[in-house]
């Protein structure tokens, strides 16, 4: 493997401290949109935007080579309450950074940029495009499905999220589901009206009883939750309506609309999903880059948290370094030694690879 430039780490390393310092919430993410396209511009890469969304190709682009995608996202949720460090400080302990976005997913982004301008000017058995994308945290249609079609074919996706560099290859996928169930008013004293409350009551018994057939070895089965219940104004008027919402993380075995429909046929309920986007996704354990990964020592399960692999209709494999359990917590922090390492595994992951 080529030598790393011990620079270009250190810089990508510095480049996340301004990232961190800069506010990005998801749909706000200009500032730190600059910052990366001027990062790729200091390297000698040429970066292109669309919205906040910055994206390089590497220098001997040849159509006729298959492509892949390194992206991850430099939105960030916004910090709760109980942070007991300035969210937005990029405060350096040793080895420990601690700020917003730190972990998810500024280090991914950051070690996937070096790990693309590593690469920049060398020819490869494939193409590298490298982008850095704008409203994962929110699943958001400006973010990196606004830009899939203008960056052509690709027949593979690398997705930076914190996973300690193991390679998650297959990931639940998410459909929220809008539920009315309907009745007729009536007075709560006299028997009569129908009680949209208890038809409601009746279907999500059926959502919590219902077991999908197929269970995946990674993922396990389609889990559904209901989690809001509305119903009624006052204490003596029979609900004429009641509304509900279930959220459903489906596995590879069922699309978001093979759930929708089994629901559908089985409660009174209407029932509207929010967005058939999320689907689930799943590579072969065959696919080279898989097998270059467990040859490397990296161990291989199935993501139960959303990404925007699931807006990727191509192979992915999502990995990155962090820990996905410091995700949205206070304190949020990376150490440098992961990006360090990160680099270093995202260009072993590569170097050689063939499609």
């Amino acid at each position: 493997m080529p030598e790393l430039n011990p620079q270009l780490v250190e810089d990508a390393i510095q480049l996340l401290i301004r990232l961190i310092r800069t506010p990005s919430f998801s749909r706000e993410e200009g500032p730190t949109a600059e910052l990366i396209a001027g990062f790729l511009t200091a390297h000698g890469a040429a970066p292109q935007r669309a919205g906040h969304n910055v994206w390089a190709t590497s220098r001997h682009f040849d159509a006729a080579k298959p492509t892949v995608l390194l992206n991850s996202h430099h939105d960030t949720v916004k910090p709760g309450a109980s942070w007991t460090y300035d969210p937005f400080g990029a405060v350096l302990e040793g080895d420990k950074l601690t700020g917003l976005g730190s972990n998810d997913a500024g280090a991914s982004a950051v070690s996937l940029l070096a790990t693309f301008l590593h690469f920049y000017e060398q020819e490869l058995p494939y193409n590298l495009i490298c982008a850095i994308t704008a409203e994962e945290e929110i699943s958001g249609t400006d973010g990196v499905s606004s830009i899939l079609p203008l960056l052509g074919k690709i027949d593979l996706g690398i997705v930076g999220e914190p996973t300690q560099m193991d390679l998650a290859v297959a990931e639940k996928g998410l459909v929220v589901l809008d539920c009315v169930a309907h009745g007729k008013t009536g007075h709560a004293a006299r028997n009569e009206g129908e009680n949209a409350l208890y038809k409601a009551v009746a279907d999500i018994e059926w959502i919590r009883q219902y077991q999908f057939p197929e269970a995946s070895p990674l993922l396990g089965p389609v889990k559904m939750t209901v989690t809001q219940v509305q119903a009624g104004s006052q204490h003596n008027v029979v609900p004429d309506r009641c509304t509900f919402v279930v959220d459903v993380r489906t596995n590879e075995f069922y699309s978001n609309e093979d759930v929708v429909r089994t629901v559908q046929a089985h409660v009174q309920s209407e029932v509207t999903p929010r967005s058939l986007r999320l689907n689930s996704s799943r590579i072969s354990p065959e696919h080279p880059l898989v097998q270059r990964g467990v040859a490397l020592g990296r161990k291989t399960f199935g993501s139960v948290t959303l990404s925007d692999q699931a807006l990727m209709s191509f192979d992915t494999v999502k990995i990155g370094p962090g820990d996905s359990a410091r995700s949205h917590t206070p304190d949020e922090y990376i150490l440098l030694s992961e990006i360090r390492g990160g680099i270093r595994e995202y260009v072993e992951l590569l170097d050689g690879l063939v499609l």
